[in-house]
């Protein structure tokens, strides 16, 4: 099971790279932002609660679904671009295993504990 999830989810993560060569951008400018939405790891720095939040809410594909469909709704393909990076991004953290955070701790994830973990 855990391998057909693994390839559903680089199945979506091609799928948001074929959505922002769509987009008016130069294809590399996908692999530059890439891993910016890691940055929202940095509420770690404070407290495992307030990471958890911050990480999970930047990759949910739910909201990068949100901000995709808000830039397509008012014609701007920046919006869509953030939206669709976040989309892959989000995806590739899953193929190699990072799920979204529970509080208690960056290892424990929906996806079960990471190497290292507790």
């Amino acid at each position: 099971m855990k391998q057909m999830i693994r390839l559903e989810e680089v199945m979506m993560f091609g799928f948001a790279f074929f959505l922002f060569t769509q987009l008016p951008f130069a294809w590399w400018w996908f692999l530059v932002f890439l891993f910016a939405p890691d940055l929202s790891m940095v509420g770690y720095l404070r407290n495992p609660q307030v990471g958890a939040f911050n990480y999970n809410f930047v990759h949910h594909k739910g909201v990068a679904v949100i901000v995709i469909i808000v830039g397509a709704l008012i014609g701007n393909p920046l919006v869509q671009a953030m939206g669709i990076i976040l989309f892959g991004h989000s995806s590739m953290d899953r193929i190699f295993g990072f799920g979204l955070k529970y509080p208690d701790s960056f290892q424990h994830t929906h996806l079960g504990m990471l190497q290292g973990g507790k």
